[in-house]
């Protein structure tokens, strides 16, 4: 297996932000793009090992594990992540398909399934990739909700396994916090044109502005990124998901409530 510094192949340093990772990707993405290289071949190489660098580290998770096998091996560091992550591990979760499709649209190059299955077979199957405003099943079919698909919360053999990691590496594993789950009440005429909303956050004690998108139907559920609970040892904030109702008239109300002909 050849050895790969995921750093070096964005170039950029250990302590880059995320901000400028998915700037340095997208940059070099648009480069080795195989649509913008058809006399290149190398140029497929290129980009296979852009995106796995990218999906490992665009991850909080991800990217502290690669960084602690950096650390412990060095130039081995790649060998030792890949004999525990396979492909698949990898993308899991990423949002490399919203920047492939981004690349698409202001382009004119081929989306994200097409470029996967040239690149990994068609027999690539797509897990919880971040889709915009829901998640990916293994079908490539957009799934129900708002929001990427979160992991499994977490159980007990797992928070012991993360215990003893801990105390055998001195490296605290980092835990996601959970979604909020709330309900925001809206005038019907509002919805269908959109704009501000204010929401009072009560668990965060703190006032937000909420942008209703016009249209938007009862049900809908708007997310508000980690506007969750808190992760612990660096782990993201969960999401704060608000189901739209709609306002009705106590009469209304009444007879949903206790079925009134």
């Amino acid at each position: 297996m050849s050895s790969f510094d995921y750093y070096q192949v964005l170039g950029v340093e250990q302590d880059a932000g995320q901000q400028k990772i998915k700037e340095a990707y997208r940059k070099l993405a648009l480069r080795y793009h195989p649509d913008r290289n058809k006399d290149n071949p190398q140029a497929a190489e290129r980009m296979k090992i852009l995106n796995e660098a990218y999906a490992v580290l665009s991850d909080h998770e991800k990217r502290q594990q690669y960084d602690s096998l950096r650390n412990m091996y060095g130039d081995d560091a790649y060998s030792h992540f890949r004999q525990s992550f396979s492909e698949q591990d990898i993308f899991s979760q990423s949002d490399i398909y919203n920047i492939f499709e981004e690349m698409a649209r202001s382009f004119g190059l081929r989306g994200f399934d097409e470029i996967f299955k040239e690149f990994y077979g068609a027999s690539f199957k797509v897990y919880d990739f971040s889709y915009g405003g829901g998640a990916r099943n293994k079908s490539g079919a957009e799934g129900k909700g708002n929001g990427a698909h979160k992991p499994v919360k977490t159980g007990l053999m797992e928070k012991l396994a993360r215990k003893a990691f801990s105390r055998l590496t001195g490296i605290e594993i980092p835990i996601e916090g959970k979604d909020i789950h709330d309900v925001i009440r809206l005038d019907q005429k509002f919805a269908a044109e959109g704009g501000p909303f204010p929401y009072y956050h009560k668990q965060k004690d703190k006032k937000l502005v909420v942008k209703v998108p016009a249209g938007i139907t009862e049900g809908k559920v708007i997310r508000l990124a980690a506007m969750g609970h808190p992760g612990r040892g660096g782990g993201k904030s969960g999401d704060l998901l608000l189901k739209v109702c709609f306002k009705r008239p106590v009469w209304q109300r009444l007879k949903k409530k206790f079925g009134f002909s």
